[in-house]
C-alpha cells in the first residue's frame, strides 16, 4: 500500500494535494492539520511520503520535518510560499527532500514527489553501504589485532590467519567473532 501523509492547516489545500497524489498512484491518503499531528501520524503509520506546509499552527513544517527525520526517516516535500535562501537552508538542514512553492499546480507536484522519493532511496542506500563498510573495517581491525596476538605467540602471519579461519569454520562463527574471542582469552 502506497501511503502518503498530507499536512496543512487548510482543508482545501489538503484536498487538492490528496487528489493529485491519487492520480500519482498513492492509495492511502493520511491527513494532519499541524506539525505535531504530522509527527504522531508519521510514527504511527510510517508513510512512504510526507507533503507538508511550512506555516502551520502548533508547530511549523520545518520543525516537524526535523523531528520526523530523526525518528522515522521518510521523504518530505515542503509546501511553502517562501523561496528565500534562509528558508531553503532551514529545510535542507531539517532533512526535507524537495519543496514546491505555493500556489502550486498539479504538474509541479509530480516531479517534486518523484525526485524526493528517488533522492531519499539513494541516500538510504548510501547510508546502508557506509554502515556496511564501517562494519567491514571494524571487523578487519579486530581480526588484525587477533592475528597480531597470535603472532606474538610465535606464529607467522599466515599461520595466525589460517588458525582464525579454521576456528571460524569449525565453530560456524564469523572471523570477527572468533577474533573477538581470541582477544578476550588473551587479556
Amino acid at each position: 500500500m502506497k501511503s502518503v501523509l498530507v499536512v496543512d492547516d487548510k482543508p482545501e489545500i489538503r484536498r487538492r494535494v490528496a487528489e493529485a497524489l491519487l492520480k500519482y498512484g498513492f492509495t492511502d491518503i493520511l491527513e494532519a492539520e499541524n506539525g505535531q499531528q504530522a509527527i504522531d501520524m508519521a510514527q504511527a503509520h510510517k508513510p512512504l511520503l510526507i507533503i507538508m506546509d511550512y506555516v502551520m499552527p502548533v508547530m511549523d513544517g520545518i520543525t516537524a520535518a526535523e523531528k520526523i527525520s530523526k525518528k522515522c526517516p521518510t521523504p518530505i516535500v515542503l509546501l511553502t510560499t517562501r523561496a528565500d535562501q534562509e528558508t531553503i537552508e532551514k529545510a535542507r538542514l531539517a532533512g526535507i527532500s524537495n519543496y514546491v512553492v505555493e500556489p502550486f499546480r498539479e504538474d509541479q507536484l509530480f516531479p517534486a514527489v518523484d525526485l524526493a522519493i528517488h533522492h531519499f532511496i539513494e541516500v538510504a542506500n548510501l547510508r546502508q553501504e557506509v554502515a556496511k563498510l564501517k562494519d567491514t573495517l571494524e571487523s578487519r581491525k579486530i581480526i588484525e589485532k587477533a592475528k597480531g596476538a597470535l603472532m606474538q605467540q610465535g606464529m607467522s602471519e599466515q599461520e595466525a590467519y589460517r588458525k582464525i579461519q579454521r576456528m571460524a569454520m569449525n565453530k560456524r562463527k564469523t572471523l570477527k567473532e572468533v577474533a573477538e574471542a581470541i582477544l578476550l582469552t588473551m587479556e
